[in-house]
């Protein structure tokens, strides 16, 4: 019913409860803000995510990072905001909270200017705990939106990546 409502919508010249895919020569562009639309969807299924891993006292940025940390690592903190898509400077602000935790330390790297990220035994112990809760999460969220319309999604949003690939991004890269 949403799909066949933004069809109509899609279209200024389709009379109302019509679907505009099936009227001859009718115009199906989008309409309204993309950006704002997925925004908005982005906000909902943060929350939603949010109220789950609160549970274990953790965000869900900082557990993509102790998910990273835990894959890649040791790990510069340079080779790790590139791998996370973020800045250096959104990098250190969010490792902040899991140095001053004991869930990941900043040590000396090969020479003495350079510095890794390593998770420790607590961060392990800690990413396994929210990891349960992000499976809680994802698995409410396939059940709400169906998994074929998660499994959409993903493809849309995969799609959508790599056609923007290669517009100018100005900036070293983007907040998570």
């Amino acid at each position: 019913m949403q799909a066949e409502h933004a069809l109509n919508a899609a279209s200024p010249t389709a009379p109302e409860g019509a679907n505009a895919a099936a009227m001859p020569g009718a115009a199906t562009r989008p309409q309204g803000c993309t950006n704002f639309k997925l925004r908005q969807l982005l906000r909902r299924v943060g929350i939603h995510y949010d109220v789950e891993m609160a549970q274990c006292g953790l965000k869900t940025t900082q557990y993509s990072l102790l998910s990273h940390v835990l894959k890649l690592g040791p790990i510069r903190p340079g080779d790790l905001a590139t791998a996370m898509k973020m800045d250096a400077s959104t990098l250190t602000r969010n490792l902040r909270p899991l140095v001053d935790a004991g869930w990941v330390t900043l040590e000396a790297g090969a020479d003495a200017r350079s510095r890794l990220v390593h998770i420790t035994d607590t961060g392990r112990e800690k990413r396994a705990e929210a990891q349960r809760h992000w499976k809680a999460a994802q698995l409410a969220l396939n059940e709400t939106l169906g998994v074929e319309r998660v499994l959409a999604l993903h493809a849309l949003v995969d799609d959508a990546l790599e056609l923007l690939a290669a517009l100018p991004t100005p900036g070293a890269g983007e907040d998570e």
